[in-house]
């Protein structure tokens, strides 16, 4: 596989650690680089980094409910940066409160972001579609049984 480089953190006030070292690892071990921010990381930390590190994409994690207060704009600074074709996720307990996970992934999407993942969505599925964004998959992996149910987050519109 082709090396790609992901940024991920924890943005804003947040400071939930141990799921980002999971993904961290499971990223490493599925082949990616990665640029791990930590917790309480900034929009302009993450922009800044992929534009560092010549990142692929930039994974946005937030358990704390407030995500989507946090990542407002994100996309719009990110492209202001030169990052117009960065494939940007978010994921994790994103907004205050149980939500139906179509109406939360479909106001982050029209914030620009190409993926939403809801609570618990286990790495695989994460891996999975980060191959598939980034063209890394062949034809047999992108056969219909291979893929994460859309309910784990990351659906096709």
């Amino acid at each position: 596989m082709d090396k790609k480089h992901l940024v991920i953190g924890v943005i804003g006030a947040d400071v939930h650690a141990v799921g980002i070292r999971i993904l961290e690892f499971a990223f490493r071990e599925a082949g990616f680089e990665v640029t791990n921010l930590g917790v309480m990381v900034s929009q302009e930390e993450f922009i800044a980094a992929a534009i560092e590190t010549d990142a692929d994409a930039i994974l946005v994690s937030s358990l704390y409910g407030h995500g989507e207060l946090d990542v407002r704009g994100m996309r719009e600074k990110a492209d202001e940066a030169g990052l117009e074709d960065i494939l940007m996720y978010v994921g994790g307990n994103i907004v205050v409160g149980k939500q139906p996970f179509a109406e939360v992934e479909k106001r982050f999407k029209k914030m620009g972001f190409d993926r939403v993942f809801a609570p618990g969505t286990p790495p695989e599925t994460d891996i999975y579609y980060l191959k598939k964004d980034l063209g890394l998959l062949d034809q047999a992996e992108t056969e219909a049984d291979q893929q994460p149910k859309a309910e784990n987050g990351g659906g096709e519109e």
